[in-house]
């Protein structure tokens, strides 16, 4: 196959806590490139089964195909992976690895008509499903201010919202907010003169906290985590989650890796799983340098209990 245009992260750390053996059911919640499936179906042998989800339809196509050039059976489904546990269950399997990268691919990152960087001009969209839903530019023409200033905050942490949500109603009473640049101008300004000592991008926040309200990403979050602690309690009659199974989640953000961590901390106190992490593992200094979008990423691990 061609360049997949996308390099997974941690890739040496999934494989570590998930630990695929031969002819083990692996579901990847967000397939992207298909880069971690396609290891961890390796690892796994010809026997694998893997079972893919991905809201981006082009990404989830070309991720199927490099995991059958493994030799292993692929289930592959266009929806987000809210549908997970009810799809493996649908197929009568039971999962033996599970994977949910939180971040986004590289070519979506990188295509402009996306809307999902401010690092160039492109139209306000930033869905990941392209076929459905609101866009990022409906959020920003419809949301009062004070809508928009909540948004912001919660989504973005951004300590700036009020400014910037005010500055966003008075340019679009002017014309239109069509297109990322303007939007990344609209936020700079609104920052002022703290604009030249930030650390990041004035735009950073703003762009996450809309990317996230655009895809219910929190909202996939806790419904996956939550379907996660059903699979622990029903792993011994049949659940999607078999006796044994590995959890592993790599998140971007602190609104992510928080629900994360308070999940698998519960998971454990009531004695349905165990930690494999302690505490989150991070991309280091040497794979920062090949990959730089692997900075923020957090993995954490969960291990089910099995019966004695």
């Amino acid at each position: 196959m061609p360049d997949s245009g996308h390099i997974p992260v941690l890739p040496i750390d999934v494989a570590e806590t998930l630990r695929p053996s031969t002819g083990n059911v692996i579901v990847d919640c967000t397939a992207g490139r298909g880069g971690h499936a396609a290891q961890l179906a390796r690892i796994a042998k010809s026997e694998a089964t893997v079972i893919l989800f991905d809201l981006d339809k082009e990404n989830l196509n070309y991720a199927t195909t490099r995991v059958e050039e493994t030799g292993a059976t692929v289930h592959a489904f266009h929806a987000s992976f809210v549908t997970a546990a009810s799809s493996v269950t649908a197929l009568g399997l039971q999962a033996d690895c599970v994977l949910a990268d939180l971040g986004f691919a590289s070519n979506q990152m990188d295509d402009m008509g996306r809307g999902l960087s401010f690092k160039g001009g492109g139209p306000l969209d930033m869905r990941l499903n392209t076929d459905s839903g609101m866009k990022a530019q409906d959020i920003l023409e419809t949301y009062g201010e004070e809508e928009l200033a909540n948004l912001i905050y919660e989504l973005g942490e951004e300590p700036y919202s009020r400014r910037i949500a005010r500055k966003i109603v008075l340019e679009r009473q002017k014309e239109p907010i069509l297109d990322t640049a303007r939007l990344a101008q609209i936020v700079r300004s609104a920052y002022g003169a703290r604009a030249r000592t930030s650390r990041m991008h004035p735009a950073t926040r703003t762009f996450m906290a809309l990317r996230i309200a655009v895809n219910n990403e929190l909202e996939a979050l806790d419904h996956l985590l939550q379907d996660v602690e059903l699979g622990c309690r029903t792993a011994n009659d049949g659940g999607w989650l078999k006796q044994g199974a590995r959890v592993t989640v790599i998140s971007f953000h602190s609104l992510e890796d928080r629900r994360v961590k308070h999940a698998f901390v519960g998971l454990e106190k009531n004695g349905l799983g165990t930690r494999i992490t302690r505490k989150p593992i991070c991309a280091s200094d040497e794979e920062i340098a090949r990959n730089p979008r692997s900075r923020p990423a957090k993995l954490r691990a969960l291990h089910l209990l099995q019966e004695d």
